[in-house]
């Protein structure tokens, strides 16, 4: 029976815990400068979810653990904003700056006034409800009268305070903070990548990214999405500083994430030198910034200038000329990429952007050139941003003549004619020979890896000279080399030691595990991981080459994109070809003892998923320790999971893993564990 003393304990170190994890969100999230380790943070989060899941009537909505919520949400309420979202006025002229300052000056009637000049993020605007220091609500700009109520995906950002620490600073009972969601550019090229690889459409920027993230309806599916903001501005009625940039300060002293590049100008003239240093250095942000905001510092003085029906008197944007310009697209070629991916890309007649002359463009997909009714011979606009590949926006119907001509995709690769398909539910079309020139070299350097069959020595230079003399078509051919001893040693760097090393490699990789050989054959979608799933599941490659598609998506971690691509991949009269060399030279691998687990040794069977970055070691070689010790490798966490292995910067995994009470080992732990099962496994 506990006692009262018990619950108190309970309660106190439940607050404990908040804090702590309070302060290091704040240290990691807004500052970046963490004090605790990535293990020492989440050993803080699990023994919070602990705690309260045994104690479930202390659980607070600004928990840190409430961060993602539940259930889906049907659809967003309507939230009606305390003060209009106003937009800014746009101006891309210096001229038009000056006569911004000369309409603040007369409506101050001369009184001494500065500016505050901050950068225009390239986000979407969203507002903050705090009481008592607490998050209660958000909500987008929509019509700025009126915005969606998006509470529950914004509190998946970690940059937002749930709470705030309000005991140091005094801060009104109710107050509106404003900011600008957006998503750095690592972080989208990451997003896009992995949508083309689902065969989903990329988005066309971190803004579009951004407000497709908040639009999702499953806060768990927003958390997934790496998510920032900066807050620009406070809303109270008492309380606050009389300077804007002292309201900065103190949201800054709030744990809020405000943008540190903001300064104070005494006039115009130093607005715009300020303005003109940032467009000369923007594009070493890790963000996308479109200009400037400038805005009076003195809120009374604001508040004297007033507002139009839509727009701010003591604010305005200057945005950055647009990196736009017209051209004539001159044709459409297609390029084949490593996976067999047949992207369009425009050539345009030559012309100058962002200092550099331009001569070719990217369509991105057939649907895209559709969609935008670009045809060749139209005249377009292409513009540059940052150091992205120019794209074209659109055509320019006024101009058309009507002989410009519709673009269709082929049915055959134009590099070896090989058929082009289009998987359901991908935008991207595709070559499926394993043969095509503009593939083979990565095909093959993809086959030589290191997870799949390691033939050391076998590197792009070598693989280069191979198919240029055609001692080589394919990584068939490959096996074949042992009669071209000559020729070998006649290869620029490649001696007679150079030669046997290789050959060696060669013939040594046969003994790869058939897990490796499935994933070396470079099958679209399938991991090292499926690759070892499906190899455990058929037990040979003639197995799996005969496997009904109704069979393959029952199988775990196979899904029916991948399943499609497995059949089409073995399908192919061309990959047929190449694996009946194989067969040839002896290369056909089958299923291991290792590979199956059943035998009662080792880690026999048991599943491991890994997140985070290892810091010893390779994440690849630890998942190679596993499966030689009889472990099984897993991209996913489930209730089947019996171990979860966490680097630095761990993922949602750990969340889901903590959730499901998976013990959890860091890399010194999994470490000690692989040293038990070392002998035996060599």
């Amino acid at each position: 029976m506990s006692t009262k003393s018990d619950s108190e304990n309970v309660s106190q170190e439940i607050r404990s815990l908040r804090e702590q994890i309070r302060h290091h969100n704040w240290r990691y999230y807004v500052l970046n400068q963490p004090e605790i380790s990535d293990l020492e943070y989440d050993r803080l989060i699990q023994r919070l979810i602990e705690i309260e899941g045994t104690h479930p009537d202390l659980i607070t909505e600004d928990s840190p653990t409430q961060r993602v919520g539940g259930q889906p949400l049907t659809g967003f309420s309507s939230v009606r904003h305390s003060r209009p979202m106003l937009s800014l006025s746009n101006t891309y002229s210096r001229d038009e700056l000056k006569e911004f300052d000369k309409r603040v000056a007369k409506g101050l009637q001369d009184q001494a006034y500065e500016y505050v000049v901050e950068l225009k993020m390239d986000g979407v605007a969203v507002s903050l409800v705090y009481e008592n220091g607490r998050f209660v609500q958000g909500a987008t700009r929509g019509d700025g009268v009126n915005g969606d109520d998006i509470t529950a995906n914004l509190k998946t950002i970690k940059s937002i305070p749930l709470i705030l620490e309000t005991s140091r600073i005094h801060v009104p009972r109710r107050f509106e903070v404003r900011g600008e969601v957006f998503i750095e550019h690592r972080a989208f090229e990451q997003i896009n990548q992995k949508r083309l690889e689902a065969g989903e459409e990329p988005f066309a920027n971190p803004r579009n990214a951004a407000a497709g993230s908040l639009k999702l309806l499953d806060p768990k599916q927003v958390d997934l999405r790496p998510l920032d903001i900066y807050i620009y501005a406070c809303l109270a009625e008492e309380d606050l500083p009389e300077k804007h940039m002292d309201i900065l300060d103190l949201l800054s002293e709030l744990s809020f994430k405000v943008n540190p590049h903001r300064h104070l100008c005494k006039d115009i003239d130093q607005v715009t030198a300020y303005c003109d240093s940032w467009e000369k250095k923007k594009d070493r942000l890790p963000y996308e910034i479109d200009g400037m905001v400038i805005k009076v510092n003195d809120l009374n003085q604001q508040a004297v200038l007033g507002a139009t029906s839509k727009n701010p008197r003591w604010a305005i944007a200057y945005k950055f000329p647009a990196r736009q310009v017209t051209t004539k697209l001159e044709e459409i070629i297609l390029q084949v990429g490593r996976t067999g991916t047949i992207t369009p890309v425009a050539i345009l007649e030559p012309v100058e952007l962002s200092g550099t002359t331009v001569g070719r463009a990217t369509l991105h997909n057939a649907d895209e050139i559709q969609r935008k009714d670009i045809r060749i011979g139209d005249r377009v606009i292409i513009e540059k941003g940052g150091e992205i590949i120019p794209k074209v926006i659109q055509p320019i119907l006024s101009v058309r003549t009507g002989k410009e001509k519709e673009f269709r995709m082929p049915e055959k690769c134009p590099v070896c004619g090989a058929d082009v398909i289009r998987l359901p539910n991908e935008v991207a079309y595709r070559c499926i020979s394993v043969n095509c020139p503009a593939q083979v070299e990565r095909v093959i350097r993809h086959f030589a890896s290191r997870d799949a069959m390691d033939i050391e020595g076998l590197g792009p230079a070598v693989i280069k000279q191979l198919l240029s003399f055609g001692l080589i078509k394919d990584y068939g051919d490959l096996y074949h080399l042992k009669d071209s001893r000559e020729e070998l040693a006649g290869l620029e760097r490649m001696g007679e030691k150079s030669v046997d090393n290789l050959l060696e490699a060669i013939e040594k990789s046969k003994e790869k595990p058939l897990g490796a050989f499935v994933f070396a054959l470079g099958i679209r979608h399938v991991g090292r991981v499926a690759a070892d799933v499906l190899a455990k599941h058929f037990g040979s490659l003639d197995a799996l080459a005969k496997a009904d598609i109704q069979e393959l998506p029952a199988i775990h971690e196979i899904g029916p994109i991948m399943a499609e691509s497995i059949r089409a991949f073995f399908d192919s009269d061309r990959t047929q070809s190449v694996l009946a060399k194989l067969t040839r030279y002896g290369v056909g691998p089958g299923i291991r003892k290792s590979e199956t687990s059943q035998g009662g040794e080792g880690l026999n069977g048991k599943s491991f998923v890994f997140t985070g970055t290892l810091g010893e070691m390779a994440r690849t070689d630890a998942q190679e320790m596993v499966r030689r010790a009889g472990g099984q490798v897993m991209t996913t966490v489930g209730k089947k999971t019996d171990y979860v292995v966490v680097g630095k910067e761990p993922g949602s995994k750990l969340k889901k893993a903590q959730s499901l009470g998976i013990t959890i080992l860091n890399e010194k732990e999994f470490k000690e564990m692989m040293a038990r099962f070392a002998r035996g496994f060599g």
